[in-house]
């Protein structure tokens, strides 16, 4: 008992000390981030930056089959550090690798047949930028088939929990895409073309980076060919139900992003990527921490530990919740003082869009921890196909909803209410396929404290606003004030005292450590 004791003690220990060096890196690269996409809009303007915008968007809507392979890949590699079987772990990673080759393969094919012809023939593109939204499209095509092969590799990097390399090499690519967005000011030429180019290279030069520490670090990332027919039937049965859920999430950001242009041109575009980048770096905090987490959900459910397993997910979950709520909260506040100072000239619809993209984020930050749990169990044909039909319900609704003239950002709440049948399907389908699953124990060390804490931040915030009008002073100022009222009510009132006294314990050890 004593043993395993000190091994939770020695996990927990590790998913802080990843979840540290994720967000470090989270906070490098959503800074450097933000300010490229300035510095890119002000370089190819609005209309080219909405053509990018919308034209890798067609290459990332097949990426539901590399987005399936990749879970696949994690689960499976995790799965087998749980059982500790080191030689499933080498027929695993390259039976995984052989995958990734031929969804390489096929998605070349797919995109340079429907894909080419649906952007020449269909997309709403000036005639006279045609040409640069191909060379668009085709250095988003060789990008994307390299970033295939590099799932493999950030799947043992994941799995073994080596997290401060992940960090390392995310800091690099954000950087060289830093120096590019600078380098375009001296670009006589086409800026959109060069842009996509170097965007490649750099994609190229990352999944070189993450290739070499695998083969020097991980024994199983040496490629073999191996032919496992049973390995290859159980990952891609697995995978090929993880498509449906991969495809729904692509459709409902991409796909409403096409819908959108098809009824109000590119410059809608450009709202929508800017309103999704900074959802994207809200959701970076807690991808990150999920992403410390996951493995050891996979590997406690591997070794059969399920008591510990669902006090992982409760933890896991809850703490997504506050983390996404710390922050979405000041930056609805002063959405359009941010968006002026980060952008300058901020295109229509920007502020209404990325507000109720930071909503949406908030009913899904729940599902991350429970989704790993679900595909822990290997038992994912269900709750694919239940979860990912009523997500792809966006896009029919989205089209009828701008079809029949209701404003752009009526999209969103759509998706908002979808957001909410998804959690509660999950909820329901963990009760089915989890051993002694409880529905009444999450939402009571889950769905209660976050509840608790949203009705107490917002009436507080409605009595200060009526005493002094918040919106009046320096966004900054807003922004520390709200994020220490909303910090302290968390801990108050979110988590418990052995969930404080751990993580006061662990903050005050990484800066003695320091």
């Amino acid at each position: 008992m004593d043993t395993k004791k000190e091994t939770y003690s020695q996990n927990n220990r590790r998913i802080a000390k990843n979840t540290m060096m994720l967000y470090i890196r989270m906070l490098l690269i959503m800074g450097v981030t933000l300010y490229t996409s300035r510095v890119v809009l002000n370089q190819l303007g609005v209309e080219d930056y909405g053509i990018y915008n919308v034209v890798g968007g067609i290459v990332v809507m097949f990426s539901f089959f590399n987005g399936a392979m990749a879970q696949s890949t994690q689960r499976f590699l995790s799965f087998e550090l749980g059982k500790r079987n080191e030689a499933k772990l080498q027929q695993t990673f390259s039976t995984a690798m052989i995958i990734h080759i031929l969804i390489g393969i096929f998605i070349i094919v797919l995109a340079e047949t429907v894909g080419l012809w649906f952007l020449n023939t269909r997309m709403t593109i000036p005639s006279d930028r045609l040409i640069a939204s191909n060379w668009v499209y085709q250095c988003s095509i060789a990008a994307f088939v390299i970033s295939i092969v590099r799932v493999p590799y950030n799947a043992a990097i994941i799995a073994h929990e080596e997290m401060q390399v992940y960090a390392y090499i995310g800091i690099v690519e954000v950087l060289l895409k830093l120096f590019i967005a600078f380098s375009l000011s001296w670009v006589t030429v086409d800026k959109l073309k060069i842009y996509s180019i170097l965007i490649l290279c750099v994609s190229l030069l990352v999944t070189m980076l993450y290739r070499l520490y695998c083969r020097h670090c991980f024994k199983e990332c040496h490629f073999k060919y191996i032919y496992e027919r049973s390995l290859l039937l159980s990952m891609s049965r697995y995978a090929a139900w993880s498509i449906l859920g991969s495809l729904a999430w692509i459709g409902k950001s991409q796909g409403c992003n096409i819908i959108l242009n098809l009824f109000l041109g590119p410059t809608i575009n450009a709202a929508y990527g800017f309103a999704n980048q900074v959802n994207t770096a809200l959701n970076s905090f807690v991808q990150n921490f999920t992403t410390a987490v996951n493995p050891q959900i996979t590997k406690r459910y591997a070794s059969g530990e399920y008591a510990s397993m669902y006090s992982l997910v409760y933890y896991g979950s809850k703490t997504s919740f506050f983390l996404i709520f710390l922050l979405s909260v000041p930056l609805i506040l002063v959405t359009d003082k941010i968006l002026v100072f980060w952008l300058k000239s901020v295109p229509d619809y920007t502020v209404i869009f990325t507000q109720l993209v930071i909503i949406n984020s908030i009913l899904e930050s729940f599902v991350y921890n429970m989704g790993t749990a679900i595909q822990a169990t290997g038992r994912i044909k269900w709750y694919q196909i239940i979860v990912g039909i009523t997500i792809l319900l966006n896009l029919p609704i989205a089209f009828f909803l701008l079809k029949y003239g209701f404003p752009p950002y009526v999209i969103f709440i759509a998706s908002i209410s979808l957001s909410v049948i998804t959690l509660l399907e999950r909820l329901f389908i963990m009760r089915i396929v989890l051993p002694d699953f409880s529905i009444i124990q999450f939402c009571k060390n889950v769905f209660v404290p976050s509840f608790w804490v949203s009705m107490v931040v917002l009436i507080l915030l409605l009595c200060v606003d009526k005493l002094i009008d918040i919106s009046s002073y320096n966004f900054i100022v807003v922004i520390a004030f709200v994020l220490l009222l909303v910090g302290v009510i968390e801990l108050a009132l979110g988590f418990n005292k052995t969930e404080r006294t751990s993580l006061f314990n662990m903050v005050k050890s990484r800066f003695k450590k320091w």
